[in-house]
């Protein structure tokens, strides 16, 4: 608990630190855009909050063991192991249909792997750390891989099609929600491991996309004739690169 608590602490501190030590020397432009990330981290952290304060308690425990018993013990789905890349796959669909997006391809998965490095990397240290005994009775339980992996891919979603088609870049959070739904239903994991996990997917997304990082890195530009397609099957998950000369 108190290192999960150090986490929201540090993540929040970045995101107002960055933004607020900035306000005094930047222009109107970056000092409104550095008050939109505060804002952005509303929702994340108050996610983690949440997540803290029913961390292991008794409403957890018998919000899990009354949902396990209205869909049945034995219920078992896969879906949220799939569900949790959909995003990934609506956002190259939408590349692929030439839908405009804030970024273009290379940048988009170039943020799209950097929010996944921090987002899995603060999951996995907390998953260790903590290691809380899941309702099904295994480990590592907080916060939810799936959830955090599913939100930091919505939120990359949104943040690239947000102002073009908000239909879809609100979808990935229809399918991120749906991924830690199945995460508790499953048995896999209680309320407060989604909810962490849907901050700390939020909040690493939309840092990475306040501060930009490798933001001139882009060798495809200028390119054309360029295919980018992630594969996902049963037991692998991957990407199709092709380029015509």
């Amino acid at each position: 608990m108190r290192l999960a608590t150090h986490l929201l602490i540090v993540l929040t501190l970045l995101s107002i630190c960055k933004a607020k030590g900035q306000t005094r020397y930047e222009p109107v432009g970056d000092s409104i855009k550095s008050s939109y990330l505060l804002k952005k981290s509303i929702v994340p952290v108050s996610f983690i909050g949440l997540s803290l304060i029913i961390n292991n308690s008794n409403f957890e425990k018998r919000f899990q063991t009354n949902l396990r018993k209205k869909v049945g013990n034995n219920f078992e789905s896969t879906i949220d192991n799939y569900l949790q890349f959909m995003p990934i796959v609506e956002m190259y669909s939408a590349d692929i249909l030439s839908m405009k997006a804030k970024n273009h391809w290379f940048d988009q998965t170039k943020y799209l792997l950097i929010s996944n490095f921090i987002s899995s990397t603060a999951t996995h240290i907390l998953k260790t750390r903590i290691n809380k005994k899941r309702p099904n009775c295994s480990h590592q339980s907080f916060p939810s891989g799936h959830t955090t992996v599913a939100f930091t891919n919505a939120c990359v979603l949104y943040n690239e099609f947000k102002k073009i088609s908000p239909v879809l870049a609100y979808s990935g959070y229809a399918f991120a929600t749906t991924t830690g739904s199945f995460r508790i239903i499953n048995n896999e994991h209680y309320l407060s491991d989604v909810l962490v996990g849907a901050g700390i997917g939020i909040l690493s997304a939309e840092l990475v996309y306040y501060l930009e990082p490798l933001k001139n890195f882009n060798p495809f530009k200028k390119t054309r004739n360029i295919t980018f397609v992630p594969q996902i099957n049963k037991d692998d998950y991957g990407f199709y690169f092709a380029w015509n000369f």
